[in-house]
């Protein structure tokens, strides 16, 4: 891989993890062997990822979200595929 991910990134801009530039050229995610499309942040070293709980969202209207431990690879969509 010709760049580093970071190892913690989030979707929601209020959030110190968020990342526009990176996000706007797409970040893959594969969670314990599976790639998922529906990961609102995730954290490569502590090994977990959090994906919205269905359309729930909280009263500031952000999504509800479930926390899921595992193994955590991400890379660049813009480059050519996974690792």
């Amino acid at each position: 891989m010709s760049e580093q991910m970071p190892d913690r990134l989030s979707v929601n801009p209020n959030s110190p993890y968020y990342n526009e530039e990176l996000l706007l050229r797409g970040v893959g995610i594969r969670f314990n062997g599976e790639i998922k499309t529906n990961v609102e942040e995730y954290c490569i070293s502590e090994g977990w990822v959090k994906v919205a709980a269905g359309k729930a969202v909280d009263r500031k209207g952000n999504p509800l979200t479930l926390k899921l431990k595992g193994t955590v690879e991400a890379w660049a969509e813009d480059q050519d595929g996974a690792e």
